[in-house]
């Protein structure tokens, strides 16, 4: 495996929330058909990445560039959890939109964004870490040490009368 030193790695700011947003439409466009055109995405991320690039957001993002091209990219949110008097993870990093443009895979990038986005978590407390890898990317986590915990648990609320529908039903469970 090949380590390029020319990689530098900085923090985003705001202004890079164009060019993020626009990685994100590579990234996820190229695991799935897109239901959304670029430009419209584009737009619509950008000003979601804008916001949590904000000096005291949750949010972290990180760049990898080469010849200051970007050529990969991961984000970090510290997520808190209501104290619990039993052991039970509390803070976590939620790992997200990891990614590394293919032609530069296999380089050590990756790691370098993971060490980076994990020492970030460790300076802030965080308990552990936890992401939802895509098919290609599982073993890379898992050869750094992640468990293989399977598919979140998770309820999608389609619409307002959906939601209303089965708050009834967990009210009508309840009783």
């Amino acid at each position: 495996m090949a380590v390029m030193t020319s990689i530098q790695f900085r923090t985003a700011a705001e202004s890079d929330a164009p060019l993020l947003a626009k990685s994100r439409y590579e990234f996820r466009s190229s695991l799935d058909q897109v239901v959304e055109g670029e430009e419209q995405f584009v737009e619509r991320c950008a000003a979601w990445m804008r916001d949590r690039l904000r000096s005291g957001s949750s949010w972290k993002c990180w760049i990898a560039e080469h010849r200051e091209e970007p050529v990969g990219n991961a984000w970090a949110q510290l997520i808190e959890k209501i104290p619990n008097p039993v052991w039970e993870a509390e803070r976590y990093v939620y790992l997200t939109n990891f990614y590394v443009r293919e032609q530069y895979r296999g380089r050590s990038i990756g790691s370098a964004l993971l060490a980076v986005a994990l020492a970030w978590g460790r300076a802030r407390n965080a308990h552990a870490a936890i992401l939802w890898p895509t098919q290609r990317s599982r073993s890379f986590y898992l050869r750094r040490g992640f468990s293989d915990a399977g598919e979140m648990v998770h309820l999608a609320f389609s619409t307002d009368a959906d939601l209303g529908l089965r708050l009834r039903e967990l009210q009508r469970e309840a009783l």
